[in-house]
C-alpha cells in the first residue's frame, strides 16, 4: 500500500530547537505518519536531498481578515513557507461590524464600507471555512470593531452597558472560534479605553482560555509605561498576554530593548507571556500627523484622494506642495506610511531574544506595501540567520514553529513528528533569502521550494498549486488562568524597573 506522500532524504528541523538529521518523511492524508526509514513508496514522491524540512511557518501577526477571502491563494504568504496565519491583530478585525457607514480608521486598513460585511463573528468564519484558502487560519477578534459596532462616538470611554454588549460580542466571536482578544489603544478609536473597560473584556477571554494580544499604547517615550498597562490588564483579565510587535520606535527611546526584555523575562518567570518581532527598522500603519515627530523618514504606502502619491517620501510630497509634513499627511488622508522609527541594534536584540516568535505585519492592500508582508520569514533564515549568525537555523525556526504554536495553543501544529499535521516547509538554507525591498515589495523569497499544509501541496515550482487545504484553527488550552496569581519577588522586581 503507498503511502499519499514520501519525502525524501531531507534535513529535517523538527520546530523544537533539537538537532537536525535526515530522514524521509511519509505522509497519508493530513498527518505525518513517519519520520525516519520509509521503505514504502508514495503515490508523489519528493527528493529532498539538500534542503530542510521544518514544520510550516506559522505568521502570529497578519492583516490577513480580508486576504483569506479575497486571495485563497496566499502567495506573499506561502513563499514564503507560512501555512498558518493569526489575524485581528491590533484591535483590527473583519468582524463584527455592527456600525452604519464607512468603517473608522485604522479598521480600513482591511478595506472599505462594503468589506465589513459580517454583523457576527460566526458569519465571518464561516465564510473562511465556505470559500477555502491555502493556509490555516488563526483568527481573532478585534476591540477596535467591538468599540465602533456599540459606542456612538469613539473618543470617549465605554459606558457600563456598552461594555456589557461588548461583552456579550466577545462570548459570540470565541463561540464561533476567535482564539482571543486583541487590542489597539496605540489608535485613536480605542485610545479612550482603560483597564476599566478591557479587564471585563479579558474575563470573558478567560472563560475560554484565550489568548490577549496587545497593540500597546505608546512604543516610544512611554514603553515601558505601556508594557505595564497590558501586563497589568492581562493578569487581572486572567489571560495569557502576546505583545505585538514588540520595538522601541523613537529615538527617545533607542537602545531600551534591553532593559524591556528585563522586564518581560522576570514577567515571564510567574505570568504567561510572549511577544512577536518582526525584522525590520521601519514600522507601517496609518498615515497620522501627530505621529511623524519621531520617523526620520515616512514613506506613502497608499493614499485614497492620491493614490498616485504611494512609494513616495512624505518629505518630498510635502515640498512639491510647499506645505508642512504635517499638512501632506492629512491631505493625504485616509492613507498609509512606513515609518522608520527603529534602531538595526534595537531590532537584532529583540529577534535574538528566546522569549520571541516572528510575525510579519504586513498590510496586505496597501498600493505600496512594507517588504515584511513578502519578506519577513526568509529574510530571517537567509539574513539574520545565514548572513549575520545572529541567531542559529535550529532557532530561528522554532521561533517560527513550535514557540507560537504554544503560545497560541494549536495541538499537533509547529511540529515536524508523526503524528502531527503534515504542514510542511522545504527550503535551501543556503539560498533562503528576501527579494522584497523598500522600493520593489512586492517580491516572492528565494529559496522555497515546496509548501504543505494538511498533507496537500500549495506551494510548487516557484508558485501557489491553487489548492485550498486551510483550515480554521481555534485554540486548545488545559484550563483558564487565576485571574490573580500570586506574585512572586522576581515579578515585583520586574514591576519596579517599569
Amino acid at each position: 500500500m503507498l503511502h499519499d506522500l514520501v519525502i525524501r532524504e531531507a534535513l529535517v528541523i523538527d520546530g523544537t530547537g533539537a538537532d537536525p538529521f535526515v530522514a524521509d518523511i511519509a505522509i497519508d492524508r493530513d498527518r505525518i505518519v513517519r519520520v525516519g526509514t520509509v521503505g514504502r513508496s508514495g503515490h508523489r514522491e519528493i527528493l529532498a536531498a539538500g534542503a530542510a524540512a521544518s514544520p510550516g511557518f506559522i505568521d502570529v501577526h497578519t492583516h490577513d481578515d480580508r486576504l483569506v477571502l479575497i486571495d485563497p491563494g496566499m502567495t506573499a504568504k506561502v513563499s514564503q513557507g507560512i501555512t498558518t496565519v493569526v489575524t485581528g491583530n491590533c484591535g483590527i478585525s473583519l468582524s463584527p461590524r455592527r456600525w452604519q457607514g464607512p468603517p473608522v480608521a485604522p479598521l480600513t486598513l482591511l478595506g472599505g464600507e462594503r468589506d465589513f460585511r459580517y454583523p457576527t463573528f460566526a458569519s465571518y468564519a464561516a465564510e473562511v471555512r465556505d470559500r477555502g484558502c491555502a493556509t490555516n487560519v488563526v483568527p481573532m477578534v478585534g476591540h477596535t470593531a467591538l468599540r465602533a459596532s456599540v459606542l456612538d462616538d469613539c473618543a470617549r470611554p465605554a459606558r457600563p452597558d456598552e461594555i456589557r454588549l461588548m461583552e456579550a460580542m466577545v462570548d459570540e466571536a470565541l463561540a464561533a472560534g476567535a482564539t482571543g482578544l486583541t487590542t489597539g489603544v496605540y489608535y485613536p478609536p480605542a485610545a479612550a479605553a482603560g483597564a476599566e473597560e478591557i479587564v471585563p473584556l479579558l474575563r470573558r477571554v478567560a472563560q475560554r482560555a484565550g489568548l490577549y494580544a496587545a497593540h500597546i499604547r505608546d512604543e516610544g517615550d512611554g514603553l515601558m509605561a505601556s508594557l505595564d498597562e497590558a501586563i497589568s490588564c492581562a493578569r487581572e483579565g486572567g489571560v495569557a498576554l502576546q505583545v505585538s510587535h514588540l520595538k522601541c520606535a523613537s529615538p527617545k527611546v533607542w537602545g531600551a530593548s534591553g532593559r524591556v526584555l528585563a522586564r518581560l523575562e522576570r514577567e515571564a518567570e510567574v505570568y504567561p507571556v510572549s511577544f512577536d518581532v518582526y525584522p525590520y527598522e521601519a514600522s507601517s500603519t496609518m498615515l497620522r500627523p501627530d505621529r511623524l515627530a519621531d520617523a526620520t523618514r515616512v514613506v506613502v504606502s497608499w493614499s485614497d484622494p492620491h493614490p498616485d502619491e504611494a512609494g513616495r517620501d512624505l518629505a518630498e510630497i510635502a515640498g512639491d506642495w510647499c506645505c508642512s509634513p504635517e499638512d501632506a499627511a492629512r491631505r493625504l488622508s485616509p492613507g498609509g506610511g512606513i515609518y522608520y522609527k527603529m534602531q538595526e541594534r534595537d531590532v537584532r536584540r529583540i529577534l535574538a531574544h528566546p522569549m520571541g516568535m516572528i510575525g510579519s505585519d504586513g498590510l496586505p492592500h496597501d498600493r505600496h506595501p512594507h517588504p515584511r508582508l513578502w519578506g519577513t520569514f526568509p529574510r530571517i533564515l537567509g539574513h539574520y540567520v545565514r548572513e549575520l549568525k545572529l541567531l542559529t537555523l535550529v532557532e530561528a525556526v522554532r521561533k517560527m514553529t513550535s514557540l507560537p504554536a504554544a503560545a497560541f495553543g494549536l495541538a499537533d501544529r509547529g511540529v515536524l513528528r508523526e503524528g502531527a499535521f503534515a504542514d510542511i516547509a522545504l527550503f535551501d538554507p543556503l539560498k533562503i533569502a528576501d527579494t522584497a525591498t523598500f522600493a520593489r515589495p512586492v517580491s516572492p523569497a528565494r529559496g522555497i521550494d515546496t509548501v504543505l499544509a494538511n498533507g496537500q501541496v500549495i506551494w510548487a515550482n516557484g508558485g501557489p498549486t491553487g489548492t485550498r487545504p486551510g483550515r480554521v484553527l481555534s485554540r486548545v488550552a488545559a484550563r483558564p488562568l487565576s485571574p490573580k496569581p500570586r506574585r512572586s519577588s522576581a515579578a515585583s522586581a520586574a514591576t519596579a524597573l517599569g
